[in-house]
């Protein structure tokens, strides 16, 4: 499967949803907290035009937000089951 980054942050139930959904099917995936990473917050802000969308996930430099979390959309995304 190709390298995902998800850019996400603590207190983000949609990041966490994400990640819970990510880990049921074992999709690898590579964390980066843009509340400890100020380059990763200004990329997300340029890739979502202005907007600080969390999470967004990045594959193959290609970036796409899931939030509102959406399992149809994120599977469908990332060409996965949507079920386990």
């Amino acid at each position: 499967m190709e390298s995902i980054r998800l850019y996400t942050t603590r207190w983000c139930a949609d990041c966490w949803r994400t990640k819970q959904f990510l880990d049921e099917r074992g999709v690898l995936y590579e964390e980066v907290d843009v509340d400890e990473d100020a380059e990763a917050e200004q990329l997300i802000l340029r890739v979502n035009e202005g907007r600080r969308k969390i999470p967004t996930i990045e594959v193959q430099g290609r970036y796409f937000a899931c939030s509102p979390f959406d399992p149809e959309q994120l599977a469908g995304e990332l060409k996965i089951p949507l079920n386990p």
